[in-house]
């Protein structure tokens, strides 16, 4: 092992590092390049959380794994994989939610460090919580397609992970693209999935129903069938929209009680005439059999392409006019068996240019310069971990990895690392019961645990389950809560506390949110004035704003 080579640390360091205790939470794109990474610099005493399982869709870019470990937990596999690099170093694996409340401030503070490698938003905040009560360096990272970033987050000295608002990310559930698509969307994703399967090196997902036989006994995948297949064009057209589709329809339990349900198309679409569809102008929506005769003559054409190239695998191009072919065709061919819109070439473009791949090079970067700020945290360097970006583009000077010149300041207006956090809620308090409260302020846009809730010194709501508090059926009003009543909320399993000043809001429009949370207001009316000039969010149930004179 290269880090324990006498010269590359010095003694002190070599024993700080095989002695401090690392927590890293996630094992997926980066957790597994970061283990790698950890085992391999000298780091002795770690502990992996993750609650996911293996997929096949994972073992492009997440190298511990191969396809003997599908199904089985990724802790506990990339554990048994890092210690080929090296047999000497303690791990613990964990298959679970770091959320759950057996890890609490007990766990967190057995660790010198902990590493966020996670894709989910409301368990970033939490161990981010964690760590600040803990008083314990957190390393956040992320990546998105070529980019990604990593920060380091000190209670007091950095920026938390909650000092300014993070964008919600937009994500699919790759059941509901197999299965359920219910957007013009799901079917687009789906669509380029089966381009990668049937043209590609290898695919993200297995979207082909013969990839995988109902007992889980491995079948020919699509790839295959299509070579064996000779890339027939009417076969292909067949076999995906309606061979598959007779295999989902015969899982009796999965359209069981759902809306959505598959309808099989009519025998004629399969033996249609060719019909134009060369003449349409990309901003008119096709017709379904326009569609069919595009999806027969793209394949031949991909075919041709795909025997001229060097390596028998194309990489999805937007910009190449067979390929985006086969992306219109597709989504709307299934769009019509999932009963959906159909969306024009020009609609279907912008958005399938929009899906951003996971990329095990910019995973790998990341994970590099995580251990970088991990060597510099232990060193007590904090001054040196600023922030760290990973262009898709390199800057002026050449660079990809380009770092913030500072370490930036906590934002002492930060509901959640500053010591006098309020924010206002504007609500309809005669409407809006005691649960709404919890579950979509507290629970979902606050991303509380477990709340506990005092009015006036009444307990409204309860984590304790002893507790004889039962008022969640009721409205704030019938509880006695008042126009510029004040909240006191703790979440002691996140040792977190707010004060919320509550203001009446009266919904002027059906569309109207439900609520909106302002932060660091001393009047209701100066958000008001601000409200006219933002833009809404996507969610029309919900408004948040931050930090408010800054808009």
């Amino acid at each position: 092992m290269a880090a324990a080579i006498a010269g590359v640390f010095q003694p002190e360091m070599q024993n700080l590092i095989k002695e401090s205790k690392v927590l890293l939470v996630g094992a997926g794109g980066i957790g597994c390049e970061v283990l790698k990474n950890l085992v391999l610099t000298g780091f002795s005493e770690l502990e992996i959380i993750d609650l996911d399982t293996i997929e096949v869709s994972n073992l492009n870019r997440q190298f511990l794994f191969n396809k003997e470990s599908v199904g089985k937990a990724k802790s506990h596999v990339a554990k048994t994989s890092v210690l080929k690099f090296n047999p000497n170093v303690n791990i613990t694996s964990h298959l679970g939610d770091i959320m759950d409340t057996k890890y609490g401030v007990a766990f967190f503070n057995k660790f010198k460090l902990v590493i966020n490698a996670l894709d989910n938003k409301k368990a970033r905040s939490h161990v981010n919580r964690m760590c600040l009560s803990c008083d314990i360096p957190l390393i956040e990272s992320g990546t998105m397609g070529y980019t990604g970033q990593v920060e380091f987050i000190k209670k007091g000295i950095s920026l938390c992970y909650e000092c300014y608002p993070k964008p919600e990310p937009k994500s699919y559930p790759m059941c509901t693209i197999r299965n359920t698509p219910k957007e013009p969307i799901h079917c687009i994703i789906w669509s380029k999935f089966l381009f990668g399967q049937l043209f590609g090196g290898d695919s993200d997902e297995e979207v082909s129903m013969d990839a995988v036989s109902q007992d889980g006994s491995e079948r020919m995948s699509a790839r295959k069938w299509a070579i064996h297949n000779g890339y027939n064009p009417k076969k292909l057209l067949k076999k995906i929209f309606n061979d598959d589709i007779q295999y989902l329809l015969s899982m009796e339990d999965l359209y069981k009680d759902k809306e959505i349900k598959p309808v099989l198309l009519d025998e004629a679409f399969f033996n249609q005439e060719q019909v134009d569809y060369d003449h349409v102008p990309d901003s008119v929506v096709l017709t379904l059999e326009q569609c069919i005769s595009m999806f027969l003559d793209c394949i031949s054409s991909i075919k041709q392409k795909l025997e001229a190239s060097e390596n028998q695998c194309l990489v999805w191009d937007k910009d190449d006019d067979d390929f985006m072919n086969f992306i219109v065709s597709t989504t709307n061919i299934r769009s019509a068996i999932f009963n959906i819109p159909f969306k024009s070439h020009f609609d279907i473009k912008s958005m399938a240019g929009n899906i951003i791949p996971a990329i095990a090079t910019a995973n790998a970067m990341i994970a590099g310069q995580i251990v970088i700020h991990a060597l510099r945290i232990l060193s007590g360097k904090y001054e040196r971990c600023q922030t760290v970006f990973l262009r898709k583009m390199p800057n002026h000077k050449g660079g990809l990895l380009v770092k913030d010149r500072n370490l930036e300041k906590p934002n002492p207006k930060c509901m959640v690392c500053s010591t006098d956090g309020e924010i206002v809620l504007s609500v309809d308090i005669y409407n809006f019961t005691v649960k709404q409260f919890e579950e979509l302020v507290l629970k979902k846009k606050l991303n509380m645990v477990a709340p506990d809730v005092l009015v006036d010194g009444r307990m409204i709501i309860s984590s304790d389950e002893d507790d004889e508090v039962d008022l969640y059926g009721k409205t704030l009003a019938e509880v006695g809560v008042g126009d510029g009543s004040r909240f006191s909320v703790d979440d002691y399993f996140q040792n977190y506390s707010i004060k919320i000043k509550l203001f009446q809001k009266e919904k002027s429009k059906e569309e109207d949110p439900d609520f909106e949370i302002f932060g660091n207001l001393e009047e209701l009316n100066k958000a008001d004035d601000i409200k006219n000039n933002v833009a809404q969010p996507e969610d029309p149930d919900f408004e948040i704003f931050g930090n408010l004179e800054e808009l």
